[in-house]
């Protein structure tokens, strides 16, 4: 029994350790997007979709009531740009929020 508890601990570490080196290795960002055109409860639904899409896009979270969308993504696989891009695309002009 003590054997197989050592296992699972062993392939545990192994398994955060492979994921803390994935993280140090990408360059995570998170935008903000001004999102135009979103009227209903199905708009967001697009708009988060057609991000997700976007290779390198990791989380994406869109507001109807403030016509915000946060994205996080991988900043070595694609840019802000191509993600405003796919919303508007789709019929939903997004503009990246630059925070001063």
């Amino acid at each position: 029994m003590r054997y197989i508890f050592s296992i699972v601990a062993l392939l545990s570490i192994i398994c955060l350790s492979a994921r803390t080196l994935g993280a140090a290795e990408s360059d995570e960002i998170t935008a903000q997007f001004s999102v135009e055109k979103m009227t209903c409860a199905t708009c967001p639904i697009s708009v988060r979709k057609a991000m997700e899409r976007v290779d390198g896009v990791k989380n994406v979270e869109v507001d109807l009531e403030t016509k915000m969308a946060t994205v996080i993504f991988d900043a070595s696989v694609t840019t802000a740009s191509d993600i405003s891009n796919a919303a508007t695309d789709v019929g939903f002009p997004a503009t990246e929020v630059i925070k001063e």
